[in-house]
This record gives C-alpha cells, sequence and structure tokens, in this order.
C-alpha cells in the first residue's frame, strides 16, 4: 500500500523509506519555532536537562517570534521577552523578529547586523514570509496554530514546552505518524465565500474532536483555486478539530511563493500521494452548494448558517489575526467596507508588518485598504495577535467587558479574546466585514449580490 503526503514527509524525517500511521519514529526537525508565551518555558526546559551552558542542536534552524504580549505596558510580559532576548545572544540565534531588538548586538560577526531591526508579527504568517516553509521539511512550534504551514505541502504541528526544550538540544522528536482524513472540495468557489467558510463548515460536521490525532488534508478544484493565504487558512483551523496536523499538496502556486521567500536558498524537494494512499475518511463537498458559515459562542464546532443567525446583535466586529490578518482577508473586507461606515466598533490588526505596510499601497476603487477601513470608521492597530488571545488588559481590541464580538479569528471559547462572559461568533472577513457595517450578523450576499 502507498504512504500519503504526511507519511512520506515522516518516513524522510525518519531515515525511513516507509512509514504507516500508528507507528512511533524519530523524527528530524528542520525547524523549531518558539515565541514570547511558551518561549521562556522552553528555554528553561532546555537549560534544565541540557545544561546551563548547553548548545542548541542548530541555531540557524531554530526560529523565535515574540508576537503574543509585544504591545503592553505589562511588566511580567516584558520579562518574557527579555528571556528570549538573552537566550538569542548566548546561542547566536540567526532568526528573531522583535520590534525593539537591534538584531546581533553582542553576537558574533557573522550574525551581526546593527542596521536591521526585524519585527514581523504573528507567527505563523511571519514563518512563510521570512522563508521558513518549505515543501516536504518538518516544522514543529510552540504554538498549536503552527499547522497553519501545512498549506505549503510540509508536516507542521504544535508541541508542547517540554518536546520543545528536547528539540532544541538534540533536533529530533519521537512521534506517531497519525492518519490522514481527505476532505475535497470540488467546484468553482463563488465570490461571497472564503476558506474560513470551508473550514467551519469541515469543523461543524467532524467536531472538535473529530480529527484528534489525525492528518487533515485538503484537495479538490475548490482548494486549488485558492491562493495561498487562503490555504493557510484551512490549514491553520485543524487543530480546531483535534487535528495532528493539517496539509495540501503543493502545486505551482506553492513552489512560486516558497521559491521567491526562500532566502537562505536551503533546497526542498514536495511529496505527493501515492496512487494507493490509504485515507481513514474521505468527504466530498460541492462548494456551490455551501453558504456563509459561522461558529456560534463557545466552540468553533458550533456552526450555523450566516441566513440562520442572520440579525443577531453585535457589539464590536474585529478582523486579525493568523487565521484574519492576512492580505487577501483585508482585500475581502475591503470589498464590502469601502463608502460605508460601520455602525459597531470595528478593529482592523495586520498579522505582520509587511501586511501592515501593504494596507498603505494596495488599491481597492482608487482608495489604500487603510483609508477605506479609516473613512468607514473601523480602528488600525500594529501587526500583532493582539486580542485573539486575550492577553493583558490594555492589548489593542480586547474584550474587557461581557460584550457580542464578530471576528476572523480562530477560537471563540469563553475568555479567549478576553472576558469570560462574552460572546464570540467565528466568521469569515467578508462576514465579519457585512455584519460590521449593519451592526447586527449580515449575510456578504446582502452588499455583493
Amino acid at each position: 500500500m502507498g504512504m500519503t503526503i504526511t507519511e512520506k514527509i515522516l518516513a524522510r524525517a525518519a531515515g525511513r523509506s516507509r512509514v504507516s500511521a500508528g507507528e512511533t519514529v524519530w523524527v528530524n526537525a528542520d525547524i523549531l519555532m518558539t515565541h514570547d508565551v511558551c518561549g521562556p518555558g522552553t528555554i528553561g526546559v532546555f537549560y534544565e536537562q541540557f545544561g546551563r551552558h548547553a548548545k542548541v542542536w542548530d541555531p540557524d534552524k531554530v526560529v523565535i517570534i515574540p508576537d503574543h504580549y509585544i504591545f503592553t505596558a505589562d511588566q511580567k510580559a516584558h520579562r518574557n521577552v527579555d528571556i528570549l532576548r538573552q537566550f538569542v545572544r548566548e546561542q547566536g540565534i540567526r532568526y528573531y523578529y522583535d520590534p525593539d531588538f537591534l538584531h546581533g548586538e553582542g553576537m558574533p560577526t557573522p550574525y551581526r547586523d546593527p542596521t536591521k531591526t526585524s519585527y514581523k508579527g504573528v507567527c505563523h504568517i511571519a514563518l512563510p514570509e521570512e522563508g521558513h516553509t518549505r515543501p516536504g521539511e518538518v516544522l514543529f512550534g510552540t504554538d498549536s496554530h503552527t499547522c497553519t504551514a501545512g498549506a505549503f505541502g510540509e508536516f507542521a504541528t504544535g508541541i508542547g514546552n517540554t518536546e520543545a526544550g528536547f528539540v532544541l538540544g538534540t533536533g529530533k522528536l519521537w512521534l506517531k505518524v497519525p492518519p490522514t482524513m481527505r476532505f475535497v472540495f470540488e467546484g468553482t468557489l463563488p465570490d461571497w465565500l472564503m476558506a474560513k467558510d470551508l473550514i467551519l463548515a469541515v469543523i461543524g460536521d467532524i467536531g472538535c474532536d473529530g480529527a484528534t490525532y489525525r492528518a487533515m488534508e485538503f484537495a479538490g478544484e475548490g482548494v486549488f483555486s485558492l491562493n495561498i493565504e487562503e490555504r493557510m487558512t484551512l490549514c491553520n483551523m485543524v487543530i480546531e478539530a483535534g487535528g495532528k496536523n493539517g496539509v495540501i499538496a503543493p502545486d505551482e502556486k506553492t513552489l512560486e511563493y516558497v521559491r521567491s521567500r526562500n532566502r537562505s536558498g536551503k533546497p526542498f524537494e514536495p511529496v505527493f500521494n501515492d496512487a494507493d494512499a490509504n485515507f481513514v475518511y474521505e468527504k466530498v463537498f460541492d462548494v456551490r452548494r455551501l453558504e456563509p458559515v459561522v461558529a456560534k459562542p463557545h466552540s468553533p464546532d458550533n456552526r450555523a448558517l450566516v441566513s440562520e443567525v442572520k440579525g443577531t446583535p453585535l457589539d464590536r466586529a474585529y478582523i486579525g489575526s493568523c487565521t484574519g490578518g492576512k492580505l487577501t482577508d483585508f482585500r475581502a473586507a475591503a470589498r464590502i467596507l469601502h463608502g460605508r461606515t460601520v455602525r459597531i466598533d470595528t478593529f482592523i490588526v495586520p498579522a505582520t508588518t509587511e501586511i501592515e505596510a501593504a494596507l498603505k499601497t494596495e488599491k481597492y476603487n482608487g482608495q489604500t485598504l487603510e483609508e477605506i477601513f479609516l473613512a468607514a470608521g473601523a480602528r488600525l492597530g500594529s501587526a500583532s495577535c493582539a486580542a485573539c488571545l486575550g492577553g493583558p488588559s490594555d492589548t489593542f481590541g480586547r474584550l474587557n467587558a461581557p460584550l457580542t464580538c464578530i471576528s476572523a479569528t480562530n477560537r471563540n471559547f469563553p475568555g479567549r479574546m478576553g472576558h469570560k462572559d462574552a460572546r464570540v461568533f467565528l466568521a469569515s472577513p467578508l462576514t465579519v466585514a457585512a455584519s460590521a457595517v449593519a451592526g447586527c450578523i449580515t449575510d456578504p450576499r446582502d452588499f455583493l449580490c
């Protein structure tokens, strides 16, 4: 029997000709990513287990990106970032992205670039922008949404601090090969649907535990017609169904993006399913029959069609995060917000500084996206995770009261965006923008059709 994409990647990383679902193997890591939430704990485990003067297995394969708690006056959050900076100096980590860090300060000459400040933003979007995601590779990260990078045809999954500390010291991890579930989207996507609608439909079907420790592969015309950013949205939310990883076979769009960003020039080799690969589950969707979807409070699998909850009053709208803060997401929102005014507090938070800069230059109907959002009455935040994780009380856009919010983020558990009694509906940027204009949950087709 043949192998799936996930099985082939893990077989290669294990130095074996083949592996099967359910086997446990030692896997070599190509990249380990950590950030300001889990980085200090990971560093603590590393030094505790390998010694205070130990060196990481490969400083050029470690990527550190503070992104969750960076724009705050909270001193505990500052302490987390200070720990990262000290570790970067001690270990000579080349790839560190921080708003206030003079890159290479106190480091050996090969790493020193005193003219460069390298802050990027949300780790899951910064990783591909900076060329750290390549087909056929293994990416581990101390964040559950590391699975986003499966959009590039690689095995990408979130791990805990203890596992990450071990990877820092050895460059490898002991893991079980997941079986693969396959979701095929046939047909041409209507212009009022987005990848967020597709993944919410999947999670609504199988539930938050429906893919526990399984790979979720996405295929079909409806998927391959999507650009890379929309494919990232699909893979980003597999963890909301319990998935170990998400994956999409690389095509020319993937390769074009990766080649243009692969600054290190590291070679890579895509892998694909064998014709007789085994899938433990397969479901086919006709995208022409799908409608805009929301996830009602307080779970991503609490699915409803927008038409079923249309008119639900809202206090706030939020477009941002690794799921909804990409340039494609803001282009979509601009289609709705151009020439209109929002009726509720609306927050626009780009995922990275590259996207933030693009809002000032990218145009729709003669206006830049930033001009459109400001004219509509929205508030713009700096590139970061911002309110998606709640964060300290001064976090931009955080829900500090029991409000009802519609959000382009990925989780709506109690307290996820701040106040434990807030009600959060998850939706596509199109649906969020339409709802911001109407002041209640609204179908984007009301503005686009």
